[in-house]
């Protein structure tokens, strides 16, 4: 295959698994809406652990087609991941629960610029000034719709610190693990999401019950509110498959700040299917000036010298191109 058909080939899976992540990010949001606001289910952290396992099924699935090939990754680096990653899930729940949505949009907007340090630190990434422009025009785009009315507690400012930076470690090491142990997205869910599932399974109903003062047991299951929550569940597969993909291929700030495109899209989905309340010209600029800083850092970050990595450890090698991009496996192609 010709350097050219690579590049086209490579160019085309990039864009099918961005539509892939927007398309299951977006339609999780709506179903968990309306399956909370509508039919009361408000256990999002059991929820998510169903999440999990129902994931994990799919990874055994996947193992038995051959789509999972047998791999490695030491129990410490597996027990690391799942701590930040719960650590985000129940860090965010308690955030959005002790802290104005003004205040719990500012808290994910801070994600960018906290997966840029860890990238600057860790991966000694050098930004150079359009991309660093583009990444702030993106913030200021976002703020605009998004950030309503601001108010700050101690607890929530805590619950909030934690759930920014365990999530930004979390996108981190989804990268750093692919990368220093050659695994595929497939292969890293496979390790990771049994742990997860079961983790959660158990902290969920009681994390649950202190948060909402309801039991997960005691809810008036229904035909239609177990629809939605098998509908929610076969959707995070989805999910949850595309963030692995994502961030291996790219990177965890780009996968934020182009991620940021799902927040427009929820937006404008919301005025669609639940009202046009909220809706104004600050919003509707808002979106115009995130979408413009989107399309300005994906042509900035990928000129040279854009996004560089100044130095790289052996256990980088697999992609040494300026993103630290991440050549898709054969599986990953397949599926």
């Amino acid at each position: 295959m010709s350097s050219g058909s690579k590049a086209d080939s490579k160019a085309t899976i990039d864009v099918a698994a961005w539509m892939f992540n927007v398309v299951t990010s977006v339609g999780i949001i709506l179903v968990n809406k309306a399956l909370m606001a509508t039919y009361g289910f408000t256990f999002a952290t059991t929820l998510t652990g169903l999440h999990f396992a129902t994931t994990t099924l799919l990874t055994i699935v996947f193992r038995w087609m051959g789509y999972i090939q047998s791999s490695h990754l030491p129990l410490d680096e597996l027990f690391k991941f799942v701590l930040f990653a719960n650590f985000s899930i129940v860090g965010m729940n308690v955030s959005l629960m002790w802290n104005s949505v003004g205040f719990y949009q500012i808290a994910k907007l801070s994600m960018i610029p906290v997966s840029c340090f860890l990238e600057v630190v860790l991966d000694k990434v050098r930004y150079s000034r359009d991309t660093k422009l583009s990444i702030g025009l993106v913030l200021l785009g976002v703020g605009v719709c998004t950030v309503t009315d601001v108010s700050v507690n101690f607890k929530g400012f805590l619950a909030a610190f934690i759930a920014v930076w365990s999530t930004a470690l979390q996108q981190y090491y989804v990268h750093y693990l692919q990368r220093k142990y050659s695994m595929g997205s497939f292969n890293l869910l496979g390790h990771t999401a049994p742990v997860q599932a079961t983790s959660l399974l158990i902290v969920g109903p009681f994390l649950d019950y202190w948060l909402t003062d309801q039991r997960v047991d005691a809810y008036h299951y229904t035909l239609i509110s177990v629809a939605f929550i098998l509908l929610s569940c076969t959707i995070a597969v989805g999910t949850n498959l595309s963030q692995f993909i994502c961030i291996g291929r790219f990177t965890a700030v780009s996968f934020q700040v182009i991620g940021h495109m799902k927040t427009i899209l929820v937006l404008i989905l919301g005025f669609l299917f639940f009202g046009k309340e909220g809706l104004n010209l600050q919003v509707v600029l808002g979106m115009l000036v995130a979408v413009a800083g989107m399309v300005w850092y994906g042509n900035a970050s990928s000129k040279p010298g854009g996004k560089e990595r100044l130095s790289y450890s052996p256990t980088s090698k697999l992609g040494e191109k300026h993103d630290g991009l991440l050549e898709s496996t054969d599986s990953e192609e397949k599926v």
